[in-house]
Formats: C-alpha cells, structure tokens, sequence
C-alpha cells in the first residue's frame, strides 16, 4: 500500500511544494535541537486514506521535550479522481503548529493548501499566525514585517482577514497578535499563485526559526505567572481550534483517517476548568460542544492520543448533528468551498 498523488498537474506541483516547505521546516527545527537540545530531530509519521487508493499524508513531529511542548508538520493530499459525484476534486495542504516548552518562547501556526472542485476551479488558502502565550512586541513586529515584504499589496487584506478570522466572540479577543490569511485566493498566472504559495511559506519558517532561535538563548528566567499564562493559552488555542477553526473542521468532515495528525497542532495539556468556564459564553449549540469536550479530558489536563481521538469524534459527530453551527465558525469574507459543501465531499 502506497499513497496515490491526485492526477492533475496543479495538485502535483502544490504537492511538491508543500512536501518542500515541510522538509525545510523540519530540517530547521531539528537543527535547533541539535544545538540548543537533546538533538532528537522531528521523526516522520505516515497515513493514507483509503489505503493509498485517495491519497494520504505524512508528518514530521517533535521528539525534543526540552525545547517543544508539541511539535506538528503536517502535508497531505485527498483527492477522488475516480469519484465524479465528489464535489472535491483535490485537497493538497501543509499545515503546521509549533507549541515551544518555555512560554517565553511564541507558538506559532501556519497554513497554505490548494484546493480543486469537480467543476476545474481551484483556490489557494494562505495563513500564518504567531500565538504567544506571553506577549513580546519585538517577536510581533519582526514577524509582521517579514509577512509584508514578501506579501507586498496582499498585506493588507490578508491581515484584515486574519484578524478576522482568529478573532473570538465569545471571548472578546484574538488567538495570537499577528495573523495573515488569504481565502480563496487565485491571480490570473497559475505560475505566479504557486510561486507566492512557496515564497511565502519560506518566509513565515524562516523568521520564526530565527525568533525561537533568539527567544531560547535569551529567556531563560520563568515566573509562575508566565507558567500559568502558557497554560491559559493553551487551554484558548484548543478552545479557538475545536470550536471555530474550519480547517480542522472541514478535515475532519471529509474523512476519519487522520484524526491524530488532524489533532496533532493541540498542546500537552489544557486547564480542563478554564475551558468549561467558557461554555456559559457560547450559544447553543457550540455551549454543548464545549461540554462535550470538556467531559473528554480528564481532570489533570492532559491531551492524550486517546483524548485526542475522542475530540475529533465529538466534534465530527457534533457538526453532523447540528450542522447550521458551521455558520457560527470562523470566516473571513468568504466561506471555504470545502466547509459549506461538507457533506457532498
């Protein structure tokens, strides 16, 4: 059993470049561990759905405990060329969250995917986020500078449409403090939309190699509070990913076969009581789904493999049992193709 890579050439040449993105990733961070940790490199986990037969994916993750909390890197390819009932033609991704152990240190997520539909269109989505669980303005304004010099007039909106889409209602306030996201995103030169999709990917692991890099050599010194702040994010990262987040939404609607790499970007361990005091924020039904997640985790925080497999059951199971709540998720100002035909892919 091997993994099949969809047919057309768009897919293929989104699968190289995302297979390159995560290879140079990996190599980077693997790097660091090497000279500031316990020199584990990230080790490569592999899937396939359906056997190979409709695509798969891999992902690299991270080994060194004293420098990650958790670690994920992952690429993926589901497509359905032999399926013409299928809206979803392909689906080509590299989607990443890195969750340092010091809470001094920034988490940071980032996204970039070609998607194609049955009827020959097709979209780039572009995303990248820095998640601190402790703020530093010098980490936000060197990432924010280095998202607009390689954007350039797309600056603008896709930062725009992040702050919008990582905004929380709930909540009152942003996951993270410098957010991009692009959705549905195509020029007229389908040559020119791949080069942008690898350039900018290159950018966002470079910059936030060099800000973990200088953030772990320089802060060293730990208080309770910030601790305590670490956890409190999260506790919030999970809480934004499993209630708002389409993304995760939209792969775990279309198939089952990766509910661990899909889970991979949550940290070790959440404040089980802080999530639930959330619940009474939300409206029906999110306020449910919160419950449930809730009621998934045991007391001591820790998200297991296991806890993770049942997050990615509750959460499937709760969009196709409610599934108008998909509109009460996050959104820029247009709805993922994916999301909104969920069922018919």
């Amino acid at each position: 059993m091997k993994l099949t890579l969809a047919k057309s050439p768009n897919a293929q040449k989104a699968y190289t470049i995302v297979q390159n993105l995560q290879h140079r990733f990996a190599i980077k961070l693997s790097a660091l561990s090497e000279i500031l940790g316990e020199n584990r490199p990230f080790e490569e986990v592999t899937w396939l759905r359906d056997e190979g037969v409709h695509g798969g994916g891999s992902r690299f993750e991270a080994r060194d405990s004293s420098l990650f909390n958790t670690g994920s890197i992952n690429v993926s390819q589901v497509h359905y060329d032999d399926m013409p009932e299928k809206n979803l033609q392909s689906a080509t991704a590299i989607s990443t969250i890195i969750h340092p152990k010091n809470p001094l240190v920034p988490s940071m997520h980032m996204h970039i995917s070609l998607t194609e539909l049955r009827d020959g269109s097709a979209y780039w989505r572009l995303m990248a986020d820095l998640n601190p669980s402790n703020f530093n303005e010098d980490d936000k304004n060197i990432f924010d500078v280095a998202i607009a010099n390689v954007a350039e007039d797309l600056y603008e909106e896709g930062a725009l449409q992040g702050d919008k889409y990582f905004y929380i209602p709930a909540l009152k306030r942003h996951r993270g403090v410098s957010h991009f996201y692009l959705e549905n995103y195509k020029s007229e030169n389908r040559e020119e939309d791949e080069a942008f999709a690898l350039a900018f990917g290159e950018a966002v692991i470079d910059i936030y190699v060099d800000i973990i890099a200088n953030a772990i050599k320089t802060r060293e010194h730990l208080t309770k509070e910030e601790l305590q702040n670490q956890l409190n994010y999260h506790t919030l990262y999970l809480f934004q990913v499993l209630t708002l987040d389409r993304g995760t939404t939209s792969g775990l609607l279309i198939h089952n076969q990766n509910d661990t790499g899909i889970m991979g970007s949550l940290p070790t361990h959440i404040d089980r009581e802080l999530l639930l005091s959330w619940k009474e924020k939300l409206p029906a039904p999110q306020n449910m789904l919160v419950e449930k997640l809730a009621s998934a985790i045991d007391d001591d925080g820790a998200i297991t493999v296991d806890v993770k497999k049942r997050l990615a059951s509750l959460v499937r199971e709760h969009y196709k049992e409610y599934p108008e709540a998909l509109s009460m998720q996050a959104s820029g100002d247009t709805l993922p193709t994916t999301v909104a035909n969920h069922i018919k892919v």
